[in-house]
């Protein structure tokens, strides 16, 4: 394993169901495997890196997300091809995913990036990029 890389990331949803079900169903398709399930919560595992995905505590969850205040604006994962990131556009439309930037795709990122960028039901940002 190489220094540097990252171990995991974990993020507070507001409902772990519905987290889960669409957190699930894309990084399975991105080759994740279920990892750790819980009461309250849910990981998902690729070599050595997982995802975690937590129950928000009632007593915290009054606190809106807001992808543009402090904390996380987004996560970005590696496509294998273009043709892989309009597939993936096609299954996230089939299941009522809105694409962000729908006018500018799939060059949101500028001329030379190509990329889907959608959110999950938190409204955390997510990007799916062709090399």
């Amino acid at each position: 394993m190489r220094e540097g890389l990252l171990h995991h990331v974990e993020l507070y949803v507001s409902d772990l169901e519905r987290s889960q079900s669409f957190w699930g169903w894309f990084l399975q398709e991105l080759g994740y495997d279920s990892y750790q399930q819980w009461n309250k919560g849910q990981s998902w595992k690729l070599g050595d890196t997982y995802l975690v995905f937590v129950q928000v505590e009632e007593r915290y969850s009054d606190i809106p997300y807001h992808r543009c205040g402090t904390g996380l604006n987004h996560l970005a994962f590696h496509a294998s091809s273009r043709n892989r990131v309009d597939e993936m556009t096609a299954a996230l439309r089939e299941k009522g995913v809105s694409i962000l930037y729908e006018d500018q795709h799939p060059f949101a990122g500028g001329e030379d990036y190509y990329a889907v960028f959608f959110e999950d039901p938190d409204r955390i940002k997510v990007e799916f990029v062709a090399p």
